[in-house]
């Protein structure tokens, strides 16, 4: 009795403890101990069981087994303290897996009729914890224990018990079995009837449990489905406990594998989680996200719905939450409602791209990969491209591309490939450092995926500048644009400077770089212009269609400044100084030119004021303009376009280029051939290591083959672009050869060629001959 009353003690608990205690207490439970005995014995136990290491000295001494024993004592409290230590046995996996084999159901069902409730309910707690096991389960449903359950929850006096006898049919409805028993029944139906009806939180929440753990089974899904249970969630989801709307929506998500689940929830369900996304509950939040997630996976219906029920903004509000599972699952929403066209460019206006750069930067796993999932849908859109990199979220899905997460890596190669769908993108990647990390990773058998190998590709055909410098190859398929430039081969691991770093260098004996540009530049106001401007008023107006459509020789004979003209027609001044004045032709009379005197004096006295701001003003870097390659295209779309047949384009676009690069080359003079002093003066006069290709009038071999390129794909003749040794480079053209004579409508497969540039232009020699060889070699 002592040892009993004073062993809820924790210091005496540890000193019996270290006296091991428990093997004496162990043995007075045999049956020829007196009942007082038991009592006090078993209290003693169901103290110390409280604590760890005496659980495994009570189950290492044998005392399972008197214990459960003593379940059918005669005496209350004998039960009650009997139950009450084997309650803390059970939580320990050894002990749970012992008590089946010791036949513990059939005595703790009984407890379940005693009169007192203390007893029924440690029971019930007990069921609870052991029911987790299959074994337990299978023998506690052949011990007809779900007629016990049921029996209490239909009775409105045990309602003390209904939660714990809720917990305990949860576990049992994992089994089909017993979830088919419990239907033929009608026991399901009285749940379920049962968790609409109570009043009580926890009860609700353990129903809603319930249901979770039974839809986890495809055949258990499909009986609930049939019993009707998305009504009784959608009702449950609707009370007012945050620990209820979890469990239901925890619900509504388990049983969203089965597809007419899915449909049933969606027209009333949906808006209710839509709500519960701006809970201030954040495991409600997490519950509602996951459920619309899995709502909506598949199921363009329900992708609508949450758009309908007003659903964007508090899925991206939650993308900025600290719940990792909640942030992740509202991109899961958002990218299932992406695969519409409508509800992508809504989401868009919501700043989704400006979102995301946040979760992109999360240290879990879990929310990386379904960030760049939704980078991934988005960015196929190019405003969506210029949100994200304006929003700075290229720099971490570079990063990402670096993850030890096989996933994450996959998911952030993927987005890589979408975003890399503009020049701008593409080059932005690549000053981050994505081109590198891909060509690491492609060097990885176990890192290298489809879609790592398919970012570079995709990186390096929207950049081509960096594509011909580092392969030395264009398809017929890469077609150059305007700000192409050709650095020359640069190597492995070495970073390319862009086209305004490469500008702005010191003039240097290094290789020349080859600009393509004829991109008319906006309209840049002089400092002059922009004063009078301010001064005056006065707007200029450069129309692109009038100006830069004139040819090299007119723009050159008709250089006046736009001031000037201004000048002849107004009679306005083209400076502004400090004395000067202004001529009113149409005003006469001394006394109005008087009046103006003031009134001019005060505007050019402000004049030095904005001079000064509009030079500190800084101007945007814009590549020149190649006025002279613009009327090589111009000349090439009106001469050599219109000619009947590919091959006659391709010999009149090579003796076209060769013309104006120097004309044809004999091949013992070549060394001859000074095109690098040429190249040098072009530097010197540009006072810059950039050059316009149309300022090269002796071209060598890459100078010639990048012209040809650039001037067929803007007519439409493919080629290649290939890059050799040194100096060599060549194009490839693919031809249809005629057909045999005496053969008509044979249509043969076309042979690949390389165009000569410089021997005899427009020579054509097939791919693999020894001429072509011969003209690719130094």
């Amino acid at each position: 009795m002592v040892f009993g009353i004073m062993a809820s003690n924790s210091d005496v608990k540890k000193l019996l403890r270290e006296l091991d205690v428990t093997n004496s207490l162990i043995a007075r439970l045999v049956p020829e101990e007196d009942v007082i005995i038991h009592e006090f014995a078993s209290l003693c136990l169901a103290h110390m069981a409280v604590e760890y290491t005496s659980k495994v000295q009570i189950f290492e001494q044998g005392g399972l087994e008197p214990l459960i024993r003593l379940l059918s004592s005669p005496d209350p409290d004998v039960k009650k303290n009997s139950v009450e230590c084997i309650y803390h046995l059970v939580q320990d996996f050894q002990s749970r897996a012992a008590v089946h084999e010791l036949n513990v159901i059939p005595p703790l069902l009984e407890l379940l009729k005693s009169e007192y409730p203390v007893i029924q309910l440690l029971a019930l707690k007990t069921l609870g914890v052991i029911s987790n096991d299959k074994e337990t389960r299978i023998i506690l449903r052949e011990n007809q224990g779900l007629d016990h359950l049921f029996k209490i929850l239909e009775t409105k006096e045990f309602n003390d018990l209904h939660v714990e006898a809720l917990a305990v049919v949860a576990n049992c409805l994992e089994d089909v079995d017993t979830m088919q028993l419990i239907q033929q029944t009608g026991g399901l139906k009285k749940l379920l009837s049962f968790a609409k009806t109570s009043t009580i939180p926890d009860i609700q929440k353990n129903a809603a449990k319930a249901i979770s753990k039974a839809a986890y089974d495809s055949e258990n899904r499909k009986i609930l489905h049939e019993q009707e249970v998305e009504k009784c969630l959608i009702t449950l989801l609707g009370t007012d406990n945050d620990g209820v709307k979890t469990a239901v929506s925890q619900a509504i998500s388990a049983m969203c594998e089965n597809l007419a689940s899915k449909d049933a929830f969606g027209i009333q369900g949906i808006p209710q989680l839509v709500q519960l996304l701006s809970s201030d509950n954040e495991e409600v939040k997490e519950a509602a996200a996951m459920a619309l997630a899995n709502l909506t996976t598949a199921n363009p219906g329900n992708a609508s719905s949450v758009a309908e029920a007003e659903g964007i903004e508090p899925l991206i509000n939650v993308l900025s939450t600290k719940r990792d599972g909640a942030v992740a699952n509202a991109a899961i929403v958002l990218t299932n409602m992406a695969t519409q066209e409508p509800l992508r460019l809504s989401i868009q206006c919501h700043s989704i791209m400006n979102a995301i750069v946040e979760p992109l930067q999360s240290a879990n796993s879990q929310v990386q990969s379904k960030a760049v999932l939704t980078v991934a849908a988005f960015g196929c859109d190019a405003d969506a491209r210029t949100e994200l990199r304006n929003a700075g979220g290229l720099e971490p899905l570079v990063k990402l591309l670096h993850s030890r997460n096989e996933e994450v890596r996959r998911n952030a190669c993927w987005a890589a490939v979408v975003c890399a769908s503009d020049e701008l993108t593409a080059v932005e990647l690549c000053r981050l450092g994505a081109l590198d990390i891909l060509e690491e990773i492609n060097l990885s058998m176990g890192r290298r995926n489809h879609f790592s190998e398919r970012a570079l590709d995709k990186l390096l055909d929207n950049n081509l500048s960096q594509k011909y410098s580092q392969l030395g190859y264009l398809s017929f398929s890469n077609i150059i644009t305007d700000s192409f430039y050709d650095y020359g081969q640069v190597k492995p691991g070495v970073k390319l400077l862009s086209l305004e770093e490469l500008s702005t260098q010191e003039l240097n004996d290094r290789r020349a770089v080859i600009l393509v540009n004829i991109k008319p530049p906006e309209v840049a106001l002089t400092v002059e212009e922009k004063l009078q401007d301010l001064v005056y008023g006065r707007t200029i107006n450069l129309s692109p269609s009038s100006s830069f459509r004139k040819s090299s020789k007119e723009r050159a004979s008709a250089v006046v400044s736009p001031v000037d003209e201004k000048q002849e027609s107004s009679g306005r001044p083209s400076s502004l100084s400090k004395g000067s004045t202004r001529e009113k032709g149409s005003r006469k009379g001394k006394g109005k030119k008087e009046e103006e005197k003031p009134k001019e004096e005060e505007e050019f006295q402000i004049a030095p004021k904005i001079q000064e701001e509009v030079t500190l003003e800084k101007l945007p870097w814009l590549p020149p303009f190649d006025f002279i390659l613009l009327d090589y295209i111009n000349d090439a779309s009106k001469t050599i376009l219109p000619l009947a047949t590919t091959k006659e384009q391709v010999v009149a676009l090579a003796q076209f280029v060769a013309g104006n690069m120097g004309g044809p080359i004999e091949k013992d003079k070549l060394h001859e051939f000074s095109w690098e002093l040429h190249i040098s003066e072009i530097k010197f006069e540009q006072k810059c290591n950039v050059i316009p290709i149309g300022k090269i009038k002796k071209g060598t071999f890459y100078h010639r083959a990048l012209l040809f390129k650039v001037i067929a794909d803007r007519i439409g003749a493919g080629c290649t672009l290939v890059r050799g040794e040194y100096t060599r480079a060549w194009n490839e053209v693919k031809l249809v050869d005629d057909s045999p004579q005496g053969i008509t409508g044979l249509l043969l497969p076309p042979q690949v060629y390389v165009v000569d540039l410089m021997y005899q232009p427009g020579c054509l020699m097939k791919q693999g001959s020894a001429e072509a060889d011969h003209y690719k070699l130094i």
